[in-house]
């Protein structure tokens, strides 16, 4: 009779173990579910790829596989974005979204403002911004809305004057003074930091200057209350409708913690600016 009451017993217990890890769910050890959900996102190396490797952690403990695909230009992130290829890019500002989608006819939009990535001045030939050679010649960004940024940073400086009001829609035809008669080298802005070696100063993004190890070169830089300062902030990009995409969702809530505020200050200084 003993032994009888013994076996139910082990019955009962096993029963009830086993319910219990039913209703705790298909769980891993670490609390993150067993089976995770694979969310692709298109990214810049520097700073971009780097602080999703950072969240990759918490986005796992979210259910969510984060695969990272790296880009080296300011184009095919968007078209793979849009060719369902990634569920979200993050590389880009708004500014930059808005002509890219006017331009290319594609339906991109942002999801959330991440960080700020002030555009700066960096030597190549020479280093002495208050002593520019007549005739010096100065790489900027090719496209339109970077090198607005750029010619207003220049015209900053006391380098140029800019046509009244034209604001971040300058281009080269906008300026009206220009005493040093700086020679423009428009260029991909990926590639700028190739080039400074051959150019006398170079504006250049900040995650290609990261990426390129020269934040040493920096002679200036967008002041945190520039009119880039408040309209170009990193964004997290995504299929317009798919904003309230679970996956999405969790990204979001990944990147934007006092965490990764935290690790983006203490990496990047400012370099890189945390909006959130």
């Amino acid at each position: 009779m003993k032994t009888r009451i013994t076996v139910i017993l082990v019955v009962i217990l096993t029963l009830s173990v086993a319910l219990l890890l039913a209703a705790c769910g298909d769980t891993t050890t670490s609390g993150a579910p067993a089976t995770l959900t694979k969310l692709t996102v298109g990214a810049s190396p520097a700073p971009h790829a780097e602080i999703l490797e950072f969240v990759k952690p918490a986005l796992k403990e979210a259910g969510y596989d984060l695969e990272i695909i790296v880009f080296t230009d300011y184009v095919l992130p968007n078209t793979s974005l849009q060719a369902g290829e990634l569920d979200a890019n993050y590389f880009q500002h708004v500014p930059y979204l808005i002509n890219f989608n006017k331009e290319n006819g594609t339906d991109i939009a942002s999801a959330v403002e991440i960080h700020f990535e002030p555009l700066g001045i960096y030597a190549g030939r020479a280093d002495d911004l208050s002593n520019v050679a007549i005739g010096a010649e100065i790489g900027v960004p090719a496209d339109t809305t970077n090198e607005a940024r750029a010619l207003q940073l220049l015209a900053a400086q006391g380098l140029i004057t800019l046509k009244e009001g034209v604001g971040l829609e300058a281009t080269p035809l906008d300026i009206v003074d220009n005493p040093k008669q700086l020679k423009f080298f428009e260029s991909e802005a990926a590639l700028l930091p190739r080039v400074l070696k051959d150019v006398d100063f170079a504006v250049i993004n900040g995650n290609y200057a990261i990426d390129a190890d020269i934040t040493d070169k920096i002679l200036a830089a967008e002041s945190s209350d520039s009119e880039g300062a408040q309209r170009f902030c990193n964004i997290v990009a995504v299929k317009s409708g798919n904003e309230n995409d679970p996956g999405v969702l969790a990204l979001i809530k990944a990147l934007t913690t006092d965490e990764t505020r935290q690790f983006i200050l203490d990496t990047y200084g400012g370099y890189v600016v945390p909006v959130f």
